[in-house]
């Protein structure tokens, strides 16, 4: 099955139903619960890159409805690290949403902000977090856009930056599209859902798109992780 690059996720377009995407966000939890793998990936790579004795600091590109900040801010500080979570996507109704999802969990900002921003606004401010992460992003990118986001996370992140996505299969579509079918008509989750497995890299192909020094493993048979680590890293 060849990568369709061409296609378009209807939560991407400026004019889409706004009934229909704010469901979208807010089933986001249920559904990266399911297929993310967050948790593993936290307890695995996030956690220990975390500092014990000062604030830690993560940062999520393109957070859009803010579930996954959200989880790991609640999953650090449940073993007792002190964290602070930003939130970047450069699209109002994502930044919109996350804001409203925070609000009403009672997370203030001081552990918990959402901007509307991209990963190069923050390169251009300075900013440095100790983990810069990002989930079912890297398929929406054109080539350019995928070189510029690494090479942010890269400048961003102090101890590690990992980028999670969709491993294109054809199982995949059968699957998601089977488990999905009742949402069809709320949501733009099937619909989407298939349009970026659709869109997602092979193992292979996201192993060749990414720059020397970013390793991509598989911890499923529907997961890519693209993962760096700086050898080392001096702050000015």
């Amino acid at each position: 099955m060849q990568r369709d690059i061409s296609a378009v996720e209807e939560m991407d377009r400026p004019g889409a139903d706004p009934v229909l995407l704010e469901r979208t966000y807010a089933l986001f939890p249920l559904v990266n619960r399911c297929v993310s793998g967050w948790r593993g990936v936290y307890v695995k790579l996030i956690r220990p890159a975390l500092p014990r004795h000062t604030t830690g600091t993560i940062l999520d590109i393109g957070c859009g409805g803010g579930d996954i900040a959200l989880a790991l801010l609640r999953w650090a500080r449940a073993d007792g690290y002190n964290v602070k979570v930003l939130g970047i996507d450069p699209d109002p109704r994502a930044h919109s949403f996350a804001t409203r999802a925070a609000e009403a969990a009672g997370i203030g900002r001081s552990q918990l902000e959402f901007r509307k921003a991209t990963s190069t606004d923050l390169v251009t401010a300075g900013k440095i977090f100790d983990v810069v992460l990002s989930n079912h992003v890297l398929h929406h990118l054109d080539p350019a856009e995928l070189a510029d986001v690494l090479a942010d996370s890269q400048v961003l992140a102090r101890v590690l930056a990992i980028h999670s996505d969709i491993r294109r299969r054809r199982s995949a579509l059968w699957f998601f599209g089977a488990a999905t079918l009742p949402l069809a008509a709320t949501s733009f989750i099937r619909r989407d859902g298939l349009t970026s497995i659709r869109r997602s890299h092979s193992l292979t192909e996201l192993a060749r798109a990414v720059p020397v020094g970013w390793h991509v493993l598989s911890p499923g048979r529907y997961r890519n992780l693209a993962i760096w680590r700086p050898e080392v890293r001096i702050d000015p």
